[in-house]
């Protein structure tokens, strides 16, 4: 609040010179090359040579591709992958050399991996090129050719001068040349930059600020002279694909020095049924070995599983549509649904640990509130728009009580003590109404707060507006206290009507007043204070003579005229006019919190994430929201790093607050930074400065400046433990920092969507954070941790049998499968069951993880995909591969007949006979792992089985006249006639299962996780499960367990529990 006030109406319009980063005006400007010559209007010098500078356009560009290079650009970068570069130079031997396979069987899956990887990536950039599309076409208007001219964003040029009418977004970064106000003022919000909804005064210089008209800026010859424009889930994936290569490599080099081995014998290298040719014979025998080497590598190429990567991307693309599409995290107030910008990120949603949150607009809504008042020492707040002291006071009466009725309300603050600078106020009756109304009318008047009425198409005459109602008024403020102040005092019956030149007007309980303005005195840092949680202002008065007046103007007058240290002149002069005041009160505001941010934050902190809060604000305001809002607790050990001027006083103060984090008995510390501080800190101290922050559980770094936020969580990405990091913000200066970390979420503010557009993920409140985390980062990650360890499972069941056989066929290189089954099995027959329980999947209710943050941790590291899990289900394929062969080898490998006729299997039928347990096992593996169970998961799953029985009957039923070959014909029928092969498929199926199932039971029961623990509360039943099938029953308590899984198989869902259904699985099923 200021002594005095001013503060005129906001100009409709402005006139402004598109520039970069204002530095300095002239018309001799130095040729360096750190700066830019801008010339208003594009008029160039007429004499001399000059070539003008080439800048570039204001085009916004997020996208990627373009129609012209989205083909070559995208196939670069998708084959910039191991795997899909790997796959290509299988699908080039293939078609290079003789191999065991067709080039289909890689060529194939190959194709259908880039295209829907090509189609997902084309959608999502195509939607970026759309938010793109609508802030380059936004309609501005230009001066040009002695007149306005209206054209598109994208197409303003460097030099333009723009036409900004109220209420316009700037289309670019502009110099403020003229306004439709006398004095060439305009008052700016940078909610779209910073999420700060208080108005910036800027002011046209005086040369430039009497040009209104566009006739007289067409006239304009200036230069301005300006600075140049400042400047994973993948990796587990990676890891596990290292290591099937190294044993797909080392099967390859296996098989040839076995071949080579085993032909060392005369009657194997040449057997009568297989004379070589005059060729074979004379080449080379170590092009030979390289030969088979890359032969063998195709046969065993399968366990390197390329539709892995398809899968993966479906299902992140997919799957972000459940965060739009949940109820959850939708504000109503706003009409906002939560954002996916990016797709790729949805498993680190599970993984972070540390998050980074701006506090304007992000915990805060930015929305000053009046709370409390003061008034000759009685406290008073407001309840339902009336001012209710907090008791009866003992000079109260009927004419006091109905006065301030007439009021409204105010908040109770603590009475004031009065200090040597203030006079005690008189107590009588009419005094105290008098004080009443002095305190109000001082709120009224003492301020910077600009005034807009309802807007017409016409111009009223009256500058006053006299008629409006209050609440047809709207105030506009650099400072946030001061509107809510204003607003309140307009609710109390005293309202701000408005100013013009030296005249401010109010309205006292609907009388009209007129005031002269004299001067104001800018508040400043020393002057201005404020108590931790409520940020409070004294008011008072002082009356001067005339005499007085004139000494005090003259004094002012010679400070702001003043060539040198004009700031200590005018502090001196503000000091000298606020001594000897009269204490009317004090007013208490607050910056309203988000909704549940507290709880938020406690959540956060619960789940084992540490809170870092980023803020530009100064340290007093930036440590009182901070403690109001649970960041930092009142019995935490506050420790402060700020005021730095040195290294080596920062270095000493780092050691000092080390030792006491070492030596105080305290369980948790909390950390404040200042901008100046932390940059000597990251300057040379780096290490010891992440060592104090690391122990500590929360840290607030205030005074940042933008870059500085980006620096901070750099520091912390490349740290050691390479943590999982998530930067939060709302505005444009909270971009550097959303983009730096690796997930970024952008908070959808009442102003501006910079932050969101650039983010990855957008949502409407703070408080969302938890559900986004807790729940969908919590299923995103279990399930894509399960979908890529359960494919290099199914990979290794598929490829093992291969390699086994090869000991069986003198290293031959013959296939075991047909080429059909070998292209078709992770495409079609075993895909969809692990698709569709990456994006149903809920192993435990939703509920339950939002309540329960602590369940979050135990996902946290990457537990679920370690290198013991990785191992765990590598050696469960290879066991079950293991399983299909040999079972299948002992049932019809001892020249046994099977069938009625007396025929025996060949070699077809047997490896038809792996393939068959093989794809059964592996589905019901996939369903043994669901806990979730809906209609779409029994239709792909039993609708899996069914599909390969019926193809495989199709296929080998009928002879297909386009094939050139066709050994499978009446194969899988003749083995589904033989009661034997049923029973042998039924075994072994088993077989595999039930050590699984067996380990499943023996860890639930005696070394249970904190999920599983959840998971058996959820039930409210003592039976305990067999495993997920027969899990997590619908709420019976004693009912049994064969009940309970027929009622999962079958997926009934009780009408009680419709109520409890996810807005995300809505349309598919309920718990």
């Amino acid at each position: 609040m200021s002594s005095l006030i001013m503060f005129p109406v906001d100009g409709d319009k402005v006139f402004s010179g598109l520039w970069q980063n204002e530095k300095s005006k002239g018309f001799d400007p130095p040729h360096q090359s750190d700066t830019r010559t801008i010339y208003i209007a594009n008029r160039f010098p007429q004499y001399g040579l000059y070539t003008p500078q080439k800048f570039i356009d204001n085009r916004i560009i997020s996208s990627k591709y373009t129609v012209w290079n989205f083909v070559p650009k995208n196939l670069f970068e998708q084959f910039r992958r191991v795997a899909n570069f790997y796959f290509l130079i299988i699908f080039l031997v293939q078609l290079m050399i003789d191999t065991p396979t067709s080039p289909i069987t890689s060529g194939l899956p190959l194709f259908f991996v880039i295209t829907v990887t090509a189609i997902k990536q084309g959608y999502e950039d195509w939607l970026r090129h759309n938010s793109d599309n609508e802030v380059n076409g936004a309609p501005v208007y230009v001066v040009r050719s002695g007149g306005l001219v209206k054209t598109r964003s994208k197409n303003i040029r460097v030099g333009d001068i723009v036409r900004v009418a109220k209420d316009e977004i700037f289309p670019a970064d502009l110099v403020l040349l003229s306004s439709d106000r006398l004095d060439g003022s305009c008052h700016v919000t940078t909610a779209s930059l910073d999420g700060e909804t208080n108005l910036k005064t800027h002011v046209a210089v005086p040369e430039t600020a009497v040009l209104q008209t566009v006739a007289n800026l067409d006239t304009l010859i200036a230069v301005i002279e300006c600075q140049q424009p400042e400047a994973d889930l993948y990796r587990s994936m990676n890891t596990f694909l290292i290591i099937y290569l190294i044993i797909l490599i080392s099967e390859a080099i296996i098989s040839t020095i076995l071949k080579y081995t085993w032909q060392a014998e005369e009657k194997w290298d040449e057997p009568w049924y297989n004379q070589k040719t005059e060729h074979q014979r004379n080449s080379s025998k170590i092009l030979k070995f390289i030969s088979d080497f890359l032969a063998f590598l195709v046969l065993y190429n399968f366990i390197i599983p390329i539709s892995l990567y398809v899968t993966v991307e479906m299902q992140k693309f997919l799957g972000s549509f459940f965060i739009g599409w949940d109820l959850d995290l939708y504000h109503e107030e706003s009409d906002q649904k939560a954002q996916v910008n990016t797709s790729d990120l949805n498993e680190e949603l599970g993984q972070v640990e540390y998050v980074f949150t701006d506090k304007t607009g992000t915990l805060t809504e930015n929305e000053m509130q009046f709370r409390e008042c003061s008034i000759n020492g009685i406290k008073y707040q407001e309840i339902n728009g009336r001012l209710v002291s907090e008791g009866p006071t003992p000079d109260s009466s009927e004419g006091n009580l109905s006065y301030l009725s007439s009021l409204s309300h105010l908040n109770n603050l603590s009475h004031l003590a009065t200090s040597s600078s203030f006079r005690t106020s008189p107590e009588n009756e009419t005094e105290l109404i008098k004080e009443h109304d002095l305190f109000f009318k001082a709120v009224s008047l003492c301020h910077t707060v600009q005034i807009s009425s309802v807007q017409t198409d016409g111009i009223g005459d009256s500058p006053w507006q006299t008629n409006l109602a209050p609440s047809q008024l709207e105030y506009y403020a650099s400072s946030p206290d001061e509107k809510a102040l204003v607003e309140a005092a307009a609710r109390f019956g005293i309202v701000f009507i408005g100013n013009s030149g030296e005249t401010m007007e109010v309205k006292t309980l609907g009388k009209l007043e007129r005031y002269k303005l004299l001067h104001i005195l800018e508040f400043d840092s020393d002057r201005r204070r404020m108590s931790k949680g409520l940020r409070t202002l004294c008011m008072a008065y002082r009356e001067f003579t005339p005499k007085e007046y004139e000494e005090i103007d003259r004094h002012l007058f010679e400070a702001r005229t003043a060539l040198q240290q004009r700031e200590e002149k005018l502090a001196d002069v503000f000091q000298f006019i606020e001594k000897d005041l009269i204490l009317l009160g004090a007013t208490a505001v607050e910056d309203k919190l988000q909704d549940k941010v507290r709880e938020t934050i406690e959540a956060l902190r619960m789940a084992g994430i540490k809170v870092w809060v980023l803020t530009g604000d100064k340290h007093e305001t930036a440590v009182s929201v901070s403690l109001s809002c649970g960041h930092f607790h009142r019995t935490m050990n506050i420790l402060e790093l700020i005021n730095q001027t040195s290294d080596s006083e920062c270095a000493e103060k780092l050691r000092q607050l080390a030792r006491r984090i070492t030596e105080d008995h305290v369980i948790q510390h909390g950390l404040v930074v200042d901008g100046i501080s932390l940059s000597l800190a990251l300057r040379e101290h780096e290490k010891l400065f992440m060592e104090v922050c690391k122990n500590c559980s929360a840290v607030m770094c205030c005074r940042m400046a933008p870059l500085q936020k980006a620096k901070v969580i750099r520091l912390i990405k490349i740290s050691p433990e390479k943590p999982i990091t998530l930067a939060v913000g709302d505005g444009a200066n909270d971009v550097s920092m959303i983009q730096e970390a690796h997930v970024g979420i952008g908070i959808m503010g009442k102003e501006g969507r910079q932050a969101a557009r650039n983010s990855d993920y957008a949502i409407a409140r703070f408080k969302f954070l938890s559900k986004l985390l807790f729940v969908h980062g919590h299923f995103y990650y279990i399930r894509i941790a399960t979908l890529v360890q359960y494919f290099f499972y199914k990979n290794v069941c598929f490829i093992t049998p291969q390699f086994l056989y090869q000991f069986y066929c003198l290293f031959s290189q013959q296939t075991l499968y047909d080429s059909v089954y070998l292209t078709l099995y992770n495409i079609c027959f075993t895909s969809l069951p692990i698709l569709i329980y990456s994006l149903l999947e809920q192993h435990i209710d939703p509920h339950v993880l939002q309540n329960k943050p602590t369940l979050y941790r135990d996902i946290s590291k990457n537990r679920q995909l370690s290198m013991k899990t990785f191992l765990y289900w590598t050696m469960l394929g290879f066991s079950h591969a293991f399983i299909f062969f040999f079972g299948s080898y002992f049932l019809i490998g001892k020249d046994t007949s099977l069938l009625g006729n007396g025929q025996m299997f060949g070699n077809w039928t047997f490896g038809t006979l792996v393939f068959t347990v093989m794809v059964i096992t592996v589905t019901v593996k996939m369903a043994l792992e669901t806990h979730f169970w809906t209609w779409i998961n029994h239709l792909v799953t039993w609708g899996s089985i069914l599909f390969y029985f019926v193809f495989s009957l199709f296929y080998g039923g009928i002879l297909w006249p386009f094939l050139s070959s066709q050994n499978m014909y009446f194969v899988f029928i003749q083995l589904l006639s033989s009661g034997s092969a049923w029973f042998a498929i039924i075994l072994m199926v088993v077989t595999c299962l039930f050590l699984d199932i067996v380990k499943k039971v023996f860890d639930r029961q005696f070394h249970p996780t904190n999920i599983e623990k959840a998971q058996l509360t959820e039930t409210n039943s003592s039976i305990k499960c067999l495993d997920s099938m027969c899990c997590f029953s619908e709420g019976e308590t004693a009912c049994a367990s064969v009940g309970r899984m027929l009622e999962r198989v079958i997926g009934r869902c009780r009408p009680s529990h419709v109520s409890r259904c996810e807005i995300s699985l809505s349309s598919l099923c309920c718990r």
